[in-house]
């Protein structure tokens, strides 16, 4: 269960100030105190847990995220910013005694530059928004986390999302140009620019990903690509996870880098065909979608070389498509895949950890083994060719028991990515999720000299508090935070 630290007395104390003081630096509709409206803001995607904020603020520039800053750090408040809140680790779950500093009104592209393929961006701007934006002009932005259709640019940053397409693409951190952050004293600095590097450290390298402990990005500048000449996929359906494990093994080990290489087990087979009628086959315990792009002479090479591959496993059926139709198709269940599954039971933890591919086919037995130990079924549905698991483990959350056994079970995978020799997140972050587990990744030292980059940073701690770091020897505990009905 997760555990937060106990509010501070002296801010609680002081919330009818606090606000008004937020209010004068916000004027209009810009802060959010009431109960009620602070209910969308108590929880993100990892909905097991939830706690209402002090007070929500909605800047529309960098420079009243500037002031919002100042003030909070003057007066000792905590701060948890805030994008989409589609975070699936509880990367945004907020404090009693914290403001939720949201970007989402902060959704203006800013800037294309397409002779340098690049676009500047405010922090609110959707994944998707960005491609839409210029696809019109044969160009696009490559990450696609499955929420790209309402996760915010600034978000992604923080969490270093991935996707689909990030195989040949690159997650979040690959397709970076520079960003503009505010520290918590309330200081505006840019890292990075219009070109590939950077003199110095790689200050770029160190803010991808840190999870709002650093600073609050506000702008992005993001690479953009030009379109490729056309893309198919194939679906290729086997006997058992292990063998589906080791035909992507031979995949990577080829050579052949797919735009997109993705798996589904049994479970996530049925719930998605039952949901999007795309044509799966129901006999297959495991399937793999693999996704080739180029002209259409490559897209006849790879798919081939792809073919013969798979063939040697013994695949109980081949499907390569003809069209950009049937790509679509073989597509449809696996875009909509997380939805399905809420269809065959109503809670799940998406789990989210990265292990070597030549691991996969012993992963997934030990997963299948944990399953019936623990007597909860899994669906796994990830990112195979990159090994970026996503086990979706279903349990009853209104039954403690069963809630606690998913916890340990999803703690128990993660464990088992790390001694296989991969690490405890891919894409989805460490937030509250998995804060309790960086002691498994890291040694007692490594964590130290982490927490001494925050300190650097945020001496006081300011900047979404209770995340990443294991809170185990802190005083400062709260009582475990009740679970949502």
């Amino acid at each position: 269960m997760i555990r937060l630290p106990d509010p501070k007395p002296e801010v609680l104390a002081r919330r009818e100030e606090i606000v008004a003081a937020l209010h004068a630096i916000l004027p209009g509709d810009g802060v959010i105190s009431e109960p009620l409206r602070l209910k969308p803001y108590e929880t993100d995607g990892l909905s097991a847990y939830r706690q209402p904020p002090l007070a929500v603020v909605l800047p529309n520039t960098t420079e009243q995220v500037a002031a919002l800053l100042r003030y909070c750090h003057g007066m000792g408040i905590r701060v948890v910013p805030r994008g989409a809140g589609t975070s699936l680790s509880g990367g945004a779950l907020p404090l009693a005694d914290a403001v939720v500093l949201g970007l989402m009104r902060m959704n203006r592209i800013l800037e294309v530059d397409y002779a340098n393929r690049l676009a500047v961006v405010e922090a609110g701007v959707t994944n998707l928004g960005i491609t839409k934006y210029v696809e019109a002009d044969g160009f696009f932005y490559a990450p696609d986390p499955s929420s790209q259709l309402a996760c915010m640019i600034g978000g992604n940053v923080s969490m270093n999302s991935g996707g689909a397409h990030c195989l040949k693409y690159g997650v979040t951190a690959n397709n970076l140009l520079g960003l503009k952050l505010v520290t918590i004293e309330g200081e505006v600095f840019e890292i990075g620019g219009r070109h590939l590097d950077a003199a110095g450290l790689d200050w770029l390298g160190l803010l991808t990903g840190s999870e709002g402990q650093l600073a609050v990005v506000t702008e992005v500048t993001v690479r953009i690509l030009r379109g490729p000449e056309g893309a198919r996929a194939m679906l290729a359906a086997f006997r058992s996870n292990e063998i589906a494990g080791q035909a992507v093994d031979a995949i990577i080990g080829s050579g052949i880098i797919p735009v997109a290489l993705e798996f589904m087990d049994r479970p996530a087979i049925h719930a998605c065909e039952a949901f999007a009628h795309a044509g799966y086959p129901l006999d297959a315990e495991a399937m793999l979608i693999i996704e080739v792009e180029g002209s259409v002479a490559e897209q006849d090479l790879l798919l081939g070389k792809l073919k013969e591959i798979c063939t040697r496993f013994d695949p109980i059926s081949l499907r390569v498509a003809q069209t950009a139709e049937e790509s679509v198709a073989i597509w449809k269940g696996r875009k909509g895949a997380f939805g399905a599954v809420g269809r065959i039971s109503p809670d799940y933890l998406c789990m989210d950890g990265t292990i070597p591919t030549g691991e996969l086919p012993s992963v997934l037995r030990r997963i299948g083994e944990m399953s019936e130990q623990y007597g909860l079924q899994v669906a796994n549905i990830f990112h195979a060719g990159d090994g970026n698991l996503h086990p979706l483990i279903m349990f009853d959350a209104n039954d403690p028991a069963s809630f606690a056994k998913a916890e340990q079970f999803g703690a128990d995978i993660l464990t088992l990515c790390v001694e296989v020799g991969g690490c405890l997140t891919g894409e989805h972050g460490v937030g509250v999720e998995k804060r309790d587990l960086m002691g498994v990744q890291f040694t007692a030292k490594e964590l130290d000299l982490q927490r001494a980059v925050k300190s650097a940073f945020d001496p006081d701690w300011l900047l979404n508090p209770a995340k990443v770091f294991p809170l185990e020897g802190n005083p400062a505990f709260a009582p475990t935070l009740p679970r949502a009905a």
